[in-house]
């Protein structure tokens, strides 16, 4: 039996930390004996089975031939070795010998080459341990003028054992350096405390973040002692791995050498993720992925306890753990799903996360996080609402709506069952939008920023809540075309309307915003363009008779919008940019391997409401002058620079010195940005909204829009909105 995606997710293996507690094989202490992997019988029935089902299944029917096996090789490879370190340009032009007949053995159900290539990661990490062993024990010298190149998703392998070492010893020096310079910040910020406290101050100047700063008794190891238990403890991680780990790291290779939203499951696996799919949940309330051998945060999830405690950030890297007051077990290197089962757990237990902050450019700074893990429940991730009074720069005051959607969210069994009540988030704004409108709202935001996507049938009903009819959005298989429209002629709310986005609204985000935007019935401000995932993946069993077999998510379905062109890649572009410093960072579709293309059908027969180009272009002019005059958007402006250009480095000074002084500038800028975003009246019940510079601006902005759509008196034609809205 096939499941079908109907929650169209963000981009990315991405997992959810949930219930249910489960301790690794063979912990953090010590590794099992060594054993070489090798293939069970029943990997040569799964190997063979995938290599029927891919081709025949994936929207692209693509033939398994010898360019989609290269670059399953080359994916492979990656996956193991993400930074291009541990294998040596030998060992790789080795393998690359067999990678045109990888798929052509596949089908055979041979699969000894992934173990093959394992056994030699295996083998090059021991030999990295020791050497990492012995060049500590030698004592580093911080005072040289070098640099590391910290970018090496595409740099060459080590040619000889030369460059291998002195490329080993500058990467052992980063690590080595960053621990040095985290311990000098954290011994200044408790000098600076303490110096404080003796002269009767209050403790304004926090560390960088104010509540995110690390727990004055947290205590560090010594940085030699920590770059060898981290170089230690990914030993561990390979030593205890099982043949499933190898078997679904190479199947996913191949499914991913298609587009990287498909993959093979194991069996486990597929009931993690099952897990994860449900809409109650105990755990963190985070959506994890894999990110350069950390787990990083896609996602916090409304209402859960990352959620109300605030610390936690998406972009942030989780990279250890404590169950409560024990030692933190280093996670960096691991496979996701195991990250996601230490940080799980029972309800009420204390979980202890070890982060890497995503506004920390340079990876020194880590902060600890504790949270009591608690139940996720629909509730806490429904629609929430709130009209908000916005003064216009005439001296009017707009009363403006504000709905947050963090998902399109429905009981799915309940709906399909026929019952009449069931969960909806369409149900759920409609009923905002219902009881706003009795409180005077002039103007609606819908708030999509982070919403990665969820159930297709609400984001076409939702649209039909702005609309009287039509098209909303294009869906291609395999079978042909299928045009998904607004199934009710009413129109609930016709007035001003503006959807906030950022890089992290996907899927059916993208749906409805781009509808909106092509009937010109809305406003789009956010990011520079939405995350870009116009694809639907479905999950079947390799097979229904042998469920111990695994599973295949793939992808079957893409996404176009009314007007012809996809939504794939380029996403969603916005009328106004007001960007975020997600806009500066590796944050899209378009940063996977083996994204699939942008490409366009016939546009769908539907009728735009108004045409928005000269109100849009009024609107923009006026919101650049306001921000180029308010000093908080300076500083954030400021920020996304400073990130834009690290990211766009790709090496980093190995000099105490420089790198202290790098530190300092991150810390006094991410100060500077929270002093400025802290707002003016600290008694405003609203002081979180006035930290939301976007959300902020456009409530400027709408209010401007209600200002220029207002009918003019009779026999006036300088309308702008040509009675877009003569239903309000």
């Amino acid at each position: 039996m096939k499941r079908w995606n109907f929650r169209t997710s963000m981009a990315g293996v991405i997992l959810l930390v949930w219930a249910g507690m489960v301790w690794l094989e063979g912990g953090a202490a010590q590794a099992a004996p060594r054993k070489t992997l090798e293939p069970d019988p029943q990997s040569a029935v799964v190997a063979r089975q995938l290599a029927r089902a891919i081709p025949r299944l994936h929207l692209s029917r693509r033939e398994l031939d010898a360019d989609l096996s290269v670059e399953a090789f080359n994916g492979y490879l990656n996956a193991l070795d993400y930074d291009h370190t541990y294998f040596m340009a030998a060992d790789v032009e080795a393998f690359r010998k067999e990678a045109p007949t990888l798929a052509e053995s596949l089908g055979k159900g041979d699969v000894s080459f992934a173990f093959r290539v394992f056994e030699r990661l295996r083998e090059r990490v021991r030999d990295r341990v020791e050497f990492v062993n012995g060049l500590l024990e030698k004592g580093i010298d911080l005072s040289a003028q070098e640099t590391y190149v910290w970018k090496r998703k595409d740099a060459p392998w080590a040619a000889s054992p030369e460059e291998w070492n002195e490329l080993w010893r500058k990467k052992v020096k980063h690590e080595y350096l960053s621990r040095v310079v985290m311990r000098r910040l954290q011994d200044e910020d408790a000098t600076n405390k303490v110096a404080r406290a003796e002269s009767g101050a209050a403790d304004t100047n926090a560390p960088a973040a104010g509540p995110r700063r690390a727990s004055e008794a947290d205590a560090l190891l010594a940085p030699e002692e920590f770059v060898r238990k981290r170089h230690k403890q990914y030993l561990i991680v390979l030593e205890d791995s099982d043949a499933d780990f190898v078997l679904q790291r190479y199947l996913t290779a191949f499914a991913q050498a298609y587009d990287p939203h498909s993959e093979y499951m194991t069996p486990s696996t597929s009931e993690d993720f099952d897990i994860g799919m449900k809409l109650s949940l105990v755990g963190i309330g985070a959506l994890l992925s894999s990110e350069d051998g950390a787990a990083e945060v896609e996602q916090v999830m409304p209402g859960g306890p990352a959620d109300r405690d605030g610390r936690l950030k998406a972009g942030d890297k989780i990279i250890a753990v404590a169950q409560g007051d024990a030692e933190p077990v280093d996670i960096l290197h691991w496979p996701l799903y195991k990250a996601v089962r230490i940080i799980r757990g029972e309800k009420g237990t204390k979980v202890v996360l070890t982060v890497i902050p995503a506004s920390d450019l340079s990876g020194i700074r880590t902060v600890r996080i504790d949270l009591i893990r608690d139940e996720v429940k629909l509730e806490a991730q429904a629609a929430k609402g709130e009209v908000v009074p916005v003064a216009g720069e005439d001296g009017t005051t707009n009363r403006i709506g504000v709905i947050r959607l963090p998902a399109f969210y429905a009981d799915m069994k309940r709906r399909a069952n026929g019952r009449e009540e069931y969960k909806s988030s369409t149900r759920d704004v409609a009923a905002l939008i219902q009881e706003m409108k009795t409180n005077g709202m002039g103007g609606l935001i819908l708030d999509l920023r982070a919403n990665g996507g969820g159930a297709l049938a609400e984001a076409v009903e939702m649209t039909g809540l702005f609309i009287s009819a039509g098209p909303v959005v294009q869906v291609r298989e395999s079978r042909g075309i299928q045009v998904l429209s607004d199934p009710d002629p009413g129109v609930l709310y016709a007035g001003p309307l503006m959807i906030l986005v950022n890089r992290f609204s996907a899927s059916a985000s993208e749906i409805l915003a781009g509808a909106l935007q092509d009937y010109g019935r809305a406003i789009v401000v956010g990011d520079s363009k939405t995350h870009g995932k116009g694809t639907v993946q479905s999950w079947q069993n390799l097979d229904e008779r042998n469920p111990r077999l695994g599973s295949l998510k793939i992808t079957t379905h893409s996404f176009y919008r009314v007007a012809g062109g996809s939504t794939q890649l380029k996403g969603v572009v916005p009328d106004i940019v007001i960007r975020s410093t997600l806009d500066v960072m590796e944050v899209g579709e378009e940063f996977l391997p083996h994204a699939m293309n942008w490409s366009v059908v016939n546009m769908a027969r539907y009728r735009p409401v108004a045409d928005l180009s000269a109100a849009v272009a009024a609107l923009r002019e006026r919101s650049l002058a306001r921000r180029k005059e308010d000093a908080r958007f300076r500083a954030q402006e400021e920020m996304i620079e400073r990130v834009r250009t690290f990211q766009a480095a790709r090496e980093i000074s190995l000099n105490l010195e420089e790198r202290l002084k790098l530190a300092h500038e991150e810390r006094d800028m991410a100060k500077l940005e929270e002093e400025t975003l802290e707002g003016d009246d600290t008694k405003d019940d609203r002081k979180d909204r006035t930290r939301d510079l976007v959300l902020l601006e456009g409530e400027h902005i709408l209010g401007d829009f209600i200002g220029i759509s207002k009918p003019k008196e009779k026999g006036n034609e300088d309308r702008v909105l040509e009675n877009a809205w003569s239903g309000k």
